[in-house]
């Protein structure tokens, strides 16, 4: 079976046991591994031979739950990475260094959006903020010549608007510059962003991936599909011969592979931002039921949105898998399963009313965290934005009345039922 579905993948993809091994992906842990001369030892250091040396730059169980991803994404090589921070971190750097500017969109995650504009410009690397619906001719207008690439979530947390991963591929590629997306909100089971022109995906995988927030890790995933060594100039970094691995040409050397070989061989080698054996291995258990939980999570949140839209407590509802939402559109092209189970919305009576409801959950628990499988709210306004009055809060795009719901698991009417309750007594 070379064409496995998706929902089978998850469950056997990146390990095949052998006759009398564990059926069950080992936990290697393990910093270092053994071999008999000090030649092997040198190759695996030389980058040539394949093998295990330092778990800092791979290790077994880590690899297979990277290979996994791949599969799923439909890439030929990923990396973990011990956040998502660092694998978005990690995706960019990879490419771009002090001099450098990339185009990402405005709508993204804030500590990503923080980790571009303040610390990757510290270490020289500059960008230009768009909005996620940007036109074709603006993107294009937004890229320099120095552009290594362009940056964006599918799905972005928490405005929840949808990227036109089409229109800003074609603007990449007719600039000779790769797309980057983050994919963490939809996963690969409701979009692969690689179909859609997509060269580099990125995830927090300690979202719906995990889906229990029990571990916090990343993943870096590469189509293969970027022809580096088409522009050498711009992307010396890959094609030109590196000197701390003497002098071999990643794209020479490992062909559609060399993307993730850099990565490893030099970022993690030098920064080591891993995730431990362990940490890879409760990830493996949450992506052997992703295409369960995913699915339930949309069902759910639609359920909750369309509730929501028809109270007469909620001045608002953001959902795209609403017909009213602005990007329904875009919804139907690159989510047609379902977006997440993520949604926004504001409460009558503003913030106060907002941290009444809030405090008044029984079910529903208020926590940071979002995409798993227990049902979690957040009033930014009190809590991570509390430090701004209501006028800042609208400026930086999060209203006083705004609460995040990431919808579980639970059954539905149990969750509108508290939801309900909680309005009530406003």
């Amino acid at each position: 079976m070379s064409n496995k579905r998706i929902e089978t993948k998850c469950l056997h993809s990146g390990y095949s046991p052998k006759n009398g091994e564990p059926r069950m992906l080992p936990i290697v842990q393990s910093t270092t591994f053994k071999y008999e001369s000090s030649k092997e030892m040198g190759d695996l250091f030389d980058l040539k031979a394949d093998g295990y040396f330092y778990s800092r730059l791979a290790n077994p169980t880590n690899d297979a739950v990277a290979a996994k991803i791949a599969d799923l994404e439909g890439g030929v090589a990923a990396i973990l990475t011990s956040s998502g921070q660092a694998a978005n971190f990690y995706a960019i750097f990879n490419i771009a260094g002090a001099g450098d500017h990339i185009v990402a969109s405005s709508a993204i995650y804030g500590g990503t959006f923080n980790l571009i504009s303040v610390t990757m410009k510290k270490m020289g690397i500059d960008a230009t903020f768009i909005a996620p619906d940007s036109s074709y001719e603006e993107i294009c207008a937004a890229i320099r010549p120095n552009t290594k690439a362009v940056f964006g979530e599918v799905l972005a947390n928490p405005s929840l608007a949808i990227l036109d991963i089409e229109t800003f591929a074609k603007a990449a590629h007719d600039n000779g510059i790769p797309l980057i997306v983050d994919n963490t909100f939809p996963t690969p089971i409701n979009c692969r962003p690689f179909e859609f022109g997509a060269d580099i995906v990125t995830h927090s995988t300690s979202k719906y991936m995990d889906g229990h927030a029990t571990v916090v890790g990343g993943v870096v995933v590469d189509s293969g599909n970027f022809e580096w060594s088409k522009y050498p100039e711009k992307f010396a970094c890959i094609v030109d011969p590196d000197p701390s691995y003497h002098g071999i040409s990643y794209t020479e050397q490992f062909g559609r592979g060399a993307y993730i070989t850099k990565l490893t061989a030099q970022l993690m080698r030098d920064l080591g931002s891993i995730p431990s054996a362990m940490n890879a291995f409760l990830l493996n258990l949450g992506l052997e039921t992703l295409h369960v939980r995913v699915e339930r999570h949309c069902q759910n949140a639609l359920k909750i949105a369309k509730y929501l839209e028809s109270n007469e407590k909620i001045t608002w509802v953001n959902y795209p898998g609403l017909e009213s939402n602005k990007y329904y559109g875009l919804a139907k092209k690159y989510l047609p399963n379902g977006s997440s189970g993520v949604i926004s919305f504001g409460v009558k009576g503003g913030r106060e009313a907002a941290t009444v409801f809030m405090d008044s959950l029984k079910l529903c628990t208020v926590a940071t965290h979002v995409a798993d499988a227990k049902t979690c709210l957040l009033h930014p306004a009190s809590t991570t934005h509390r430090q701004l009055n209501d006028e800042q809060l609208i400026e930086c795009g999060t209203t006083p009345d705004l609460i995040r719901l990431s919808v579980g698991i639970e059954n539905a009417d149990d969750i509108i039922e508290d939801i309900q309750q909680a309005l009530n007594l406003i």
